[in-house]
């Protein structure tokens, strides 16, 4: 009996290693959704591979235009004819190659191979890339240059837990995420020494829970001294997203702000929320948020805070609201949705010396911090990651 529990925890294992890969397929220029891309190979060798077509070699320099040609895509290489296909594929064939691509003003210099295809209105182009490599240009492009070595590592694993847990999020698209804050910002190769070597030592590691589920591993700029519970912004409660008493980023530049709402613009939003109370009074909308809540309650209406920081663009949902005349002075508190990890609480505690696992306990209590291959995949809510 012994043995064959033995035996169904190592395949339960093994199944689990098989489960995650090594490479990861992301979306690139997600939110421009180009017409035509400029390819350049800068160092390495490739191979450009379209079906029914000769496979050609392309060394380093070598440049491609790319374009949306009717239902098809039209490629042009220095040198040669140009050809349509239905897609094409710039595969990598030598050791840490890297191209760069450039469509309009905009340009980047990735990892790997590359794929394109057309979609309903541009080209669909997606990087195929090692996993540790895309996390790395996360960690760049979320958190920042120039930081301290154990804030890079708490992003890190932050970043790969998020892959991990959503590595199917847009399957059905022909690639795994895309490269804006509907999954995670993602900027290329990166450059800094630090952040690479953040990656390289925390490398496999992830967040779960203590049931071995990887966690919703959400963060945000600064909470203001109080991180908020999901449930206030998502609807959905989770264990280890609780409220957390932060005394580390209260005197960071996002831990305050202030702004002034007109009482019309105010109460426009108010009706649109159902509101039909008085509006002859200025101070009836006076409103006190000591700590953290989910609603704007004034007398017998409610509303989520949440659609009022969207609707007027405020930095967070935390904030207080004192009439003056006929306008309404807001005093607010944090920098984003305030669920999760607080990045400027998370930078003042590396830098006074916490590691990155103590950093990831203390703004997700209760979770462990293991390797991927003893994680267990899960459905899970998606949820906006946005800050």
């Amino acid at each position: 009996m012994k043995k064959r529990i033995l035996l169904l925890i190592l395949l339960f294992f093994n199944f689990c290693l098989l489960s995650y890969p090594a490479s990861v397929r992301v979306r690139l220029f997600t939110e421009r959704d180009p017409s035509h891309i400029f390819f350049r190979v800068v160092s390495g060798k490739y191979s450009l591979n379209c079906p029914g077509i000769k496979a050609t070699s392309l060394n380093t320099g070598d440049e491609i235009i790319i374009s949306r040609f009717k239902d098809f895509i039209a490629i042009k290489l220095s040198g040669m004819p140009a050809f349509s296909a239905d897609s094409v594929t710039i595969e990598s064939s030598s050791d840490d190659p890297l191209f760069s691509i450039r469509t309009g003003p905009v340009a980047g210099t990735y990892p790997g191979s590359l794929t394109c295809y057309p979609d309903l209105s541009g080209l669909v182009i997606v990087n195929i890339c090692d996993i540790e490599k895309y996390i790395a240009g996360v960690v760049m492009a979320e958190g920042g240059k120039g930081k301290n070595l154990e804030y890079f590592k708490t992003q890190a694993v932050i970043a790969r837990t998020y892959a991990y847990r959503y590595f199917e999020k847009h399957i059905a698209d022909r690639y795994n995420l895309c490269d804006d804050t509907h999954c995670q910002a993602f900027s290329g190769i990166v450059s800094d020494s630090v952040i690479s070597r953040a990656v390289r030592e925390t490398k496999d590691k992830v967040i779960v829970t203590p049931d071995s589920l990887l966690i919703i591993a959400t963060f945000h700029s600064n909470c203001g001294g109080e991180t908020s519970p999901s449930e206030y912004v998502w609807l959905s409660p989770q264990p280890y997203l609780v409220r957390v008493s932060d005394p580390f980023c209260v005197r960071s530049k996002n831990a305050s702000w202030e702004a002034t709402v007109s009482v019309g613009k105010w109460l426009e939003i108010l009706r649109k929320n159902n509101y039909t109370g008085a509006a002859d009074n200025s101070s009836q909308f006076s409103f006190s948020q000591p700590h953290r809540g989910a609603e704007y309650k004034i007398g017998d209406f409610s509303m989520p805070l949440s659609i009022l920081r969207e609707e007027l663009g405020l930095k967070s949902a935390w904030f207080s609201v004192i009439p003056q005349d006929d306008s309404l002075y807001i005093m607010g508190k944090g920098y984003g949705h305030g669920v999760g990890l607080c990045q400027e609480g998370a930078m003042v505690m590396a830098a006074e010396g916490s590691g990155f696992e103590e950093i990831i306990r203390f703004y997700y209590p209760g979770v462990l911090i293991t390797d991927i291959r003893f994680a267990v995949k899960n459905g899970g809510d998606i949820l906006n990651r946005g800050k």
